[in-house]
């Protein structure tokens, strides 16, 4: 039994609440009280899994599972602002809490949110220990029919939006008509940046997985580098323009961030991905040769910038969700300057919750940003996508074309 003497329940033994994983000998004991006390019976949990137990002392007042997160939810999608490719990507450094039980007699104010609140301090390194590698993200969804989250707020999480009430059977979604609230918890303060960012950021501490394109993904940035005009001469070419330009920004977007080591990772590439790049074939040995450093290096150094920028940053739109604001700012270069001596000042087109930046053009010294907009926003396709501006582009005439702006 966990009854519990009146004396109990004030709020001292909060303080003497500890929270683990369920051992192994244990687990028969937490399914039993989970059929017998939960509402929705023993979780059925898809993917990895993680059991545990909220003590006070040596008796059982909570009982929580999580497991691998659900594989769609527009709420969740949205707020993170991740392109669909890193959303499949990273959506194990996502953790479900499926259940959250506290048992019969154990009732007595902020319990709950202290179990959730102890439960939230370790799930990390738990996950770690039993899955191998880190998380970044809590989600729950609650059923508003019965609950209101109250627990979860007061734990901290954050409401972000409803379910639109379908459940995944098998390979299918059935619509049963009772949508969820998402709650979400970041384990980390800048998590939603590190899940959507291109590059991992360099200041986490924990391994993260770097982009990785699929096939499709790749085909479609070859179709955008096809527009792009060869520029060398003809004698001595021995590697396609477009497949030393797919190998450099794939090894940029894998953490390379100079020219021996962009040139590194494409040695190190397998037939296999060669093949993907359409590198070339050495007639003697019949195998596919990558580009070495110092082709890359002139490549890179010659080649028109601008418009490479520019047909990555149209490749990084066609990616992105349809749904998602483009922003555009300026900012001055830090330690960069012309040759008069002022500083270099770049107004940029961003996509809101994703960060990506889509294009990007210099403002002349003798100008404004104002005048820079229509350049910046040509070559993007913004029919029926909000865009936001800073008030200065509100004018009649100038700037944004009228019915884009927001001031």
């Amino acid at each position: 039994m966990n009854t519990f003497p009146p004396s109990d329940f004030s709020s001292p033994p909060l303080r003497a609440i500890r929270v683990r994983l369920v051992e192994h000998h244990e687990q028969a004991r937490w399914y039993e009280l989970f059929a017998r006390h939960h509402y929705l019976g023993i979780p059925a949990m898809v993917g990895k899994s993680l059991l545990q137990v909220a003590t006070l002392a040596d008796r059982w007042v909570a009982l929580l599972a999580w497991s691998s997160p659900a594989l769609k939810c527009a709420a969740r999608d949205q707020w993170i602002g991740w392109l669909p490719v890193l959303q499949w990507q990273r959506l194990h450094f996502i953790a479900n809490n499926t259940r959250f039980l506290i048992l019969p007699d154990c009732h007595f104010p902020n319990l709950a949110s202290r179990v959730l609140g102890l439960a939230l301090q370790r799930l990390g390194d738990d996950w770690q220990q039993v899955h191998g590698h880190p998380l970044l993200l809590a989600e729950t969804f609650v059923d508003p029919a019965r609950f209101a989250g109250t627990c979860y707020r007061a734990a901290g999480w954050q409401e972000i939006g409803m379910t639109k009430g379908f459940a995944k059977n098998s390979t299918r979604y059935r619509h049963h008509g009772q949508p969820k609230i998402v709650f979400v918890k970041p384990l980390w303060p800048l998590a939603r940046q590190w899940l959507a960012d291109l590059v991992p950021d360099p200041a986490w501490r924990c391994p993260m997985t770097t982009l990785t394109l699929t096939i499709p993904h790749i085909e479609t940035l070859r179709q955008h580098l096809a527009t792009l005009p060869d520029f060398r001469k003809p004698i001595g070419l021995r590697h396609n323009l477009r497949s030393v330009l797919l190998i450099a920004i794939c090894a940029i977007l894998g953490g390379s961030r100079s020219y021996l080591a962009i040139g590194q990772w494409a040695q190190r590439t397998s037939q296999a991905i060669r093949r993907r790049f359409r590198c070339r074939r050495n007639p003697t040995s019949n195998l596919l040769e990558a580009p070495s450093e110092p082709t890359i290096r002139r490549v890179l150094q010659e080649i028109n910038v601008q418009a490479v920028d520019e047909v990555i940053g149209q490749w990084l739109f066609s990616l992105a969700d349809p749904y998602d604001p483009v922003a555009i700012d300026g900012k001055t270069l830090r330690g960069a300057t012309q040759e008069n001596g002022k500083g270099i000042h770049l107004l940029s087109a961003f996509l809101h919750r994703q960060g990506s930046t889509l294009a990007q053009v210099q403002v002349s010294s003798k100008s404004n940003e104002i005048t820079a907009v229509r350049p910046l926003l040509t070559n993007l396709q913004l029919a029926g996508r909000l865009v936001t501006a800073d008030a200065i582009h509100a004018q009649k005439n100038r700037g944004i074309p009228r019915g884009r702006e927001e001031g």
